[in-house]
């Protein structure tokens, strides 16, 4: 049977320095551990430690980010993608002020009341920033669990019983350096391909390493391919420099970010109608090379098309002219860095 205090012998030897952890007997900031837990959602910790280091520079506390503007919110989020983690943050960080007096609950059940906050994050929050015993359940977690105990279950259906066995296994106590253990076990020993078995603390009880079958797990039920959308995009540059955006619906896919105008897009979209959507009538030019990006749920194929205007001229309804040295403050997704570059707009401080 695996022993927790196997695992925290190695955690005290072992654990790695993250900017968002608190070191060994400090008191973590439970507003660091919840929004690097938002981040690392979906992203790995090599591409999340620039954006958290800048982020807590720009939002230090809580009640910075509650008083932000969400247009300043959007834009220190641009690049992460999965952009409704960062609306859901602002709107947690407003209801942590307004019905919690700036203090985060400590327990799951009040911290699944906040936006945005599922039981992952819940347990992670609830465990590491006020050493409840909760079960913190990610993906290298996931791993861990599956080949420790070699659960045949797909998932995501094997969840409740992961969860289950690290309820079984929490200490009574440091059940917040528990969970952040089994979250580097996963990460440096237990990786998804070639885990480093003879320096694992619990590689005498894990039974996919009795068996030899460690790669196959954990099983995962085949995801569908979405269908491809089409669409096109309309790069207008005015002689003065700026370059006409627009911003996303609240909701949805992107929601509240910057773009540059857009048709729709469509897994049927004809692009002899472009025309038809773009917003000025005059004469574009079609990039030879399509922009390609993919999104959780689909592939996206964006044409796109570039125009000019003379100085001075006034955006269309709902839309902006932004001056090509203030690009960068904008909230521009992934995709929208792309065609940018697609055009050869490259302001500084962009990437996709």
């Amino acid at each position: 049977m695996p022993r927790a205090a196997d695992l925290l012998a190695w955690y005290d030897r072992h654990r790695r320095a993250l900017p968002w952890r608190a070191e060994a007997g400090e008191r973590p900031d439970p507003y660091r551990v919840w929004a690097s837990e938002i981040m690392l959602q979906q992203t790995t910790v090599t591409a999340v430690k620039p954006y958290y280091e800048r982020f807590m520079a720009r939002f230090p506390t809580v009640q910075a980010l509650a008083r932000a503007p969400s247009e300043e919110v959007m834009q220190a989020w641009a690049g992460l993608g999965y952009y409704s983690r960062a609306r859901n943050l602002h709107a947690c960080a407003k209801a942590v002020m307004e019905n919690h007096a700036g203090r985060f609950p400590d327990t799951e059940e009040g911290l699944r009341a906040l936006p945005g906050i599922g039981a992952y994050t819940a347990g992670a929050v609830a465990a590491i920033a006020f050493d409840r015993p909760a079960a913190a359940v990610d993906g290298n977690v996931e791993r861990v669990m599956t080949r420790l105990f070699a659960i045949a279950d797909e998932l995501p259906g094997a969840r409740p019983l992961i969860r289950e066995k690290v309820l079984a296994l929490l200490p009574a106590g440091r059940p917040g350096d528990f969970a952040q253990a089994l979250m580097d076990l996963g990460a440096t020993i237990c990786p998804p391909r070639n885990p480093a078995c003879g320096l694992c603390p619990w590689r005498e009880p894990c039974r996919a390493r009795i068996e030899g079958t460690q790669e196959s797990f954990p099983r995962k039920a085949k995801k569908k391919a979405g269908q491809t959308r089409y669409g096109a995009a309309f790069v207008l540059t005015r002689a003065d420099g700026a370059i006409l955006l627009r911003t996303r619906p609240a909701k949805g896919l992107l929601g509240g970010m910057a773009e540059v105008p857009t048709s729709e897009w469509r897994a049927d979209y004809e692009l002899d109608g472009a025309a038809q959507d773009a917003p000025l009538p005059l004469r574009w030019t079609e990039v030879p090379q399509p922009v390609r990006h993919v999104f959780t749920h689909f592939p996206l194929e964006l044409t796109v098309f570039t125009g000019a205007v003379p100085a001075k001229t006034p955006a269309p309804a709902g839309m902006r002219f932004t001056p090509l040295g203030r690009l960068a403050e904008e909230p521009l997704s992934g995709v929208m860095v792309k065609v940018l570059a697609a055009a050869g707009v490259r302001p500084a401080g962009l990437s996709a």
